[in-house]
């Protein structure tokens, strides 16, 4: 695969992988839930999960490209504001846009 390629498809999946919490109501929107509304804590329990299932796919597909470049927690403290950024339109449309009924 090539690296532009390869940026591309980690930042579209970052930016679905960050958003998918607040569109659905089901678990990594695979595992039904026995309450119809899923709570804010878990959404950020999946949140985070889901950085890190990102971040491993990165991780595999810069060792699939070349070396892959050894990280400290500035790396991570960063790529975890860009998720959380990412992550800020679908927060927005759950719970900050005024839904007609």
């Amino acid at each position: 695969m090539d690296v532009s390629l390869a940026s591309w498809f980690v930042i579209l999946l970052a930016l679905f992988s960050a958003n998918l919490p607040f569109f659905n109501e089901r678990l990594f929107a695979a595992i039904s839930l026995p309450m119809a509304v899923k709570p804010v804590w878990l959404r950020l329990i999946e949140l985070f999960a889901l950085y890190w299932v990102v971040g491993i796919v990165a991780h595999l597909l810069e060792s699939r490209i070349g070396n892959a470049f050894p990280q400290g927690w500035e790396f991570y403290a960063v790529t975890a504001c860009l998720f959380l950024v990412l992550a800020y339109p679908g927060f927005v449309v759950r719970y900050m846009r005024k839904h007609r009924r």
